[in-house]
């Protein structure tokens, strides 16, 4: 009689870790999906920036904030202070973002984009408006 309560709950143990491994998957997917889903139509505050971090042109998603701002503050700075960042010897390139890094051995680098566009300066020499819209992008530079 004890074999068999011990073979039921072990097998009820067993079932109820993969339901309970499968929900947190799913779960970690859907926040994803929608939250890529919903920063491309929401508006920016007015005295806010939205910085998004992805890898491979929005395929993954890292991170996402809205960060209020003041005209004229320099992207960089507001990396600084809002994200855990890594930048070259001389502070003009970042090469981390939120402990995810660019290679050279598999050619990536840190791309980001303002309003959609890419800037002509570095992210130490770009002033930011309130309402920008940037993206920090983990690309294949090949």
């Amino acid at each position: 009689m004890k074999k068999w309560i011990l073979q039921v709950a072990v097998i009820l143990m067993t079932v109820g870790l993969l339901i309970g491994c499968s929900s947190e998957d799913n779960t970690e997917q859907n926040t994803s999906v929608s939250t890529n889903e919903t920063s491309d139509s929401e508006e920016v505050a007015e005295d806010s920036v939205r910085v998004t971090i992805s890898i491979n042109e929005g395929e993954e998603f890292v991170n996402e904030q809205e960060i209020p701002i003041e005209e004229g503050d320099i992207l960089m700075d507001v990396m600084e202070e809002n994200f855990y960042i890594e930048t070259d010897f001389d502070g003009a390139f970042i090469t981390s973002i939120e402990r995810v890094e660019a290679s050279d051995e598999e050619q990536t680098a840190w791309m980001f984009f303002v309003n959609d566009e890419m800037p002509t300066v570095g992210a130490n020499e770009y002033e930011l408006s309130p309402g920008d819209i940037v993206v920090f992008d983990l690309q294949s530079w090949e």
